[in-house]
């Protein structure tokens, strides 16, 4: 019996080419395109939920629930924004919270919602370590809104 040297040796790297290509096609179907995601819902002021139904949470801010003031008012300005467009998300450090959502930076073209409802009014800057990449920024939205009274800030009338 005579045994080809190469052709054991082609038939490991077809077999680890194979391995590698379904690696690679099983992987990428199970991520989400960040560079163009459609809201399917907005859920409330700063979370909603794109195609495929995965749950994104807004990084860096919090606005009110359900029983406190100015939550319809933070859901109807998330709304305006996002709801049935075509969204970039953006990454910080952590990929997802505790209930399993995505944690992400959210664009319109050049427009990060997560600092435009900040600057509205209709949301708190909420710093959660390690994902601080533009807390800054947004303490800075925020002290404005709250100089300007805006959103629920005007409810501070003193």
């Amino acid at each position: 019996m005579t045994h080809h040297k190469f052709g054991l040796w082609n038939k490991g790297w077809l077999i680890l080419t194979l391995a590698l290509v379904l690696a690679l096609l099983t992987t990428s179907c199970s991520r989400v395109d960040e560079h163009a995601v459609l809201v399917t819902r907005v859920i409330d002021g700063d979370t909603i939920e794109i195609e495929g139904g995965y749950r994104v949470r807004y990084i860096g801010i919090d606005t009110p629930e359900r029983d406190e003031p100015y939550y319809w008012e933070a859901l109807k300005a998330n709304r305006s924004l996002v709801e049935g467009k075509r969204v970039r998300l953006e990454k910080d450090v952590e990929d997802k919270d505790k209930y399993g959502r995505l944690l992400r930076y959210v664009w319109v073209d050049n427009t990060m919602v997560n600092a435009e409802l900040v600057k509205l009014g209709y949301a708190y800057s909420y710093s959660y370590h390690p994902n601080l990449k533009y807390q800054t920024y947004f303490l800075q939205l925020e002290k404005e809104a709250r100089e300007c009274k805006r959103g629920l800030w005007s409810r501070y009338l003193h």
